[in-house]
């Protein structure tokens, strides 16, 4: 069996991981079991650089917040900040510290030295395409709703605008009756089923719809870059108040549909990034593989289709998933995996990292299902065997040390 499993196996090079896909992908998805680990940001940043200079890959996307990372993309497009706010502010998930990040940080820094003195059309981009969303709550939607009011107020007829800018003002109200981290655990603290709240999605929809009826005019007038913006602004405004409609629900369904809402509004960003040309995405393996996603939580274990699933309903062979397997975490006590697990079948191999061939693998291990492996770490999500079939192929790393 070893033996088999070994004649799937290859570099982890972007040359290799393309010759292990059908067709060449707009969208290449490199998953992760954890996050916080440089380790793997850093396997992350080689592939990227490779993709950048050896296939053509122009962008980078990865599970933070769309809005904060317009931050990140004009700095490493132009300069505009500095690197340390940027590292600060262009970045979500504080918890994980993303900014933080020694990888993430030499990420920026790249990026940003690769573009100085390059015309537009070999720049690289930096997105970030989650929603602006936390475990502990969700933001306000005052950036969004307000910055596409003041793009369509700039290029189109005001009386065509279904509302002032102050009316936005005074129903949005204070910023942190829409942040408060209370919401998340008691629907009753929301503010996402007031009538303040129910007037903006109405106002939010005849915007973005104001905005598509417009394009023609929009695409001729302002530049790209901008409509680019001001559509991202429309889809994160609704999805925001759609999430925060749901944050006030109280029925079963309320986590379920919360779950998925956010992967939602990841595939809805994902979808618009691979219209501007071929790009690598990162984020956890749950939000990236084909199959339904499963977490448990409080209340009990919730089911959704992930971003990817939707994305690759979408875009066939246009979207590839790549998969990442650990072996140990020992800083945070996954040992060894057992040896009929299988990250122990891959971890009885010699090399520290590799590349599989994940339908090969499959084949190779036939009707003989390796069994789940547990794991001590909550922060760890094994691979599930049921989804090899799934995955275009799986990175392997043997060791996984301190960050």
């Amino acid at each position: 069996m070893v033996t088999d499993i070994r004649d799937t196996m290859h570099a982890v090079e972007a040359a290799v991981v393309m010759r292990l896909l059908p067709a060449r992908p707009r969208l290449l998805a490199l998953g992760e079991p954890t996050h916080g680990e440089d380790t793997l940001l850093d396997l992350r940043n080689d592939l990227f650089r490779q993709l950048v200079e050896q296939e053509g890959y122009r962008t980078i996307a990865i599970e933070s917040d769309c809005v904060r990372g317009l931050l990140v993309d004009d700095y490493v497009t132009s300069g505009t900040g500095t690197f340390e706010d940027v590292m600060e502010r262009g970045f979500s998930h504080p918890d994980l510290g993303l900014g933080a990040s020694a990888a993430n940080r030499e990420l920026v820094r790249w990026m940003r030295a690769h573009n100085d003195g390059r015309p537009a059309s070999e720049r690289v981009r930096f997105a970030g395409f989650d929603g602006p969303l936390e475990i502990t709550g969700a933001a306000s939607p005052r950036q969004a709703l307000t910055g596409l009011h003041h793009y369509l107020s700039t290029w189109v007829d005001a009386d065509l605008l279904p509302c002032t800018a102050e009316t936005l003002d005074r129903l949005l109200g204070a910023d942190d009756r829409w942040s408060d981290p209370a919401a998340m655990m008691d629907p009753a603290q929301s503010v996402g089923r007031s009538a303040e709240a129910g007037r903006l999605r109405l106002l939010a929809d005849d915007l973005v719809a104001l905005f598509d009826e417009q394009t023609p005019h929009l695409l001729a007038s302002a530049p790209r870059d901008a409509w680019d913006r001001a559509r991202l602004y429309g889809r994160t405004a609704t999805g925001l108040l759609r999430y925060h409609s749901w944050m006030a629900d109280t029925s079963p369904a309320r986590m379920t549909r919360l779950v998925a809402l956010r992967d939602r509004m990841m595939a809805d960003n994902l979808l618009a990034l691979a219209e501007r040309g071929p790009a690598l995405v990162h984020a956890h393996n749950s939000h990236l593989q084909r199959d339904k996603s499963t977490m448990r939580m409080w209340q009990g274990a919730v089911q959704w289709w992930s971003a990817g699933a939707l994305v690759s309903a979408h875009l066939d062979e246009g979207y590839a998933f790549v998969a990442t397997a650990l072996g140990t975490i020992r800083h945070r006590g996954v040992d060894t995996p057992p040896p009929d697990t299988l990250e122990g079948l891959l971890y009885a191999l010699p090399e520290d990292r590799y590349v599989i061939d994940a339908p090969r693998l499959a084949g190779a291990l036939g009707d003989t299902r390796p069994a789940p492996r547990e794991s001590p770490w909550f922060g760890y999500a094994p691979l599930d065997p049921a989804h090899l079939a799934d995955s275009d192929g799986i990175v392997f790393v043997k060791d996984v040390a301190r960050s």
